[in-house]
């Protein structure tokens, strides 16, 4: 039972967030209203699932914990990385089970429905606070984004040139080249050893 109550705090939580994006986008909600009384289950690695229901008016809220899921999101392991590396990379590592239907328009909203962070933080310090704010952690998050493509290319050039633990294409294809003509003069000694054995 202990565990039961901070699992519905993180789904009433979570309900919120979303219902505060789906607030100011009528045309979101009413692509959810047609699935109303349908339960969406979303599983992450290392973390408890999460269970939302879909209201008559488009918005969601904690589902019931004895309540069949309509439709199950698996976010995979790799869903961090493919955070990094843009929306369709984060789509591959999300796996629908279910109602392909709801599946269909939850991706959808995915894809088009945006937090205006800006304006949520304007309400909170004023407009010129807030893009201040925000084009700061832009900048953080620019900055760090650099620095991993930065350390993995390293990685790479290290890998490729320093350690030799990968070939470069030109450099394979080199050797699988000279590869195919060992095979073929080994090939050509075998018959001419049989000719003379012969």
């Amino acid at each position: 039972m202990a565990f039961l109550f901070p699992m519905i705090a993180i789904e009433g939580l979570l309900a919120r967030m979303l219902n505060h994006l789906l607030e100011d986008e009528a045309w979101a909600r009413e692509r959810l209203v047609p699935f109303a009384g349908k339960m969406l289950e979303l599983r992450a690695p290392l973390a408890p699932s999460l269970r939302l229901a879909v209201m008559p008016d488009g918005r969601l809220r904690p589902a019931a914990a004895e309540a069949s899921a309509a439709l199950v999101m698996t976010l995979g392991p790799q869903v961090l990385p493919a955070l990094l590396q843009g929306e369709d990379q984060l789509m591959r590592a999300v796996q629908a089970s279910g109602d392909t239907r709801l599946a269909h328009e939850v991706l959808f909203l995915f894809r088009h429905l945006r937090w205006d962070a800006e304006e949520d933080l304007a309400r909170l310090v004023g407009d010129a606070a807030a893009h201040r704010v925000l084009s700061t952690l832009q900048e953080v998050a620019g900055w760090h984004r650099q620095a991993l493509e930065r350390l993995g290319a390293n990685l790479m050039e290290h890998a490729l040139e320093e350690e030799r633990w990968l070939a470069r294409r030109g450099a394979f294809e080199e050797h699988r080249g000279e590869v195919v003509r060992l095979r073929d003069a080994l090939e050509r000694l075998e018959k001419r050893i049989e000719r003379l054995a012969g």
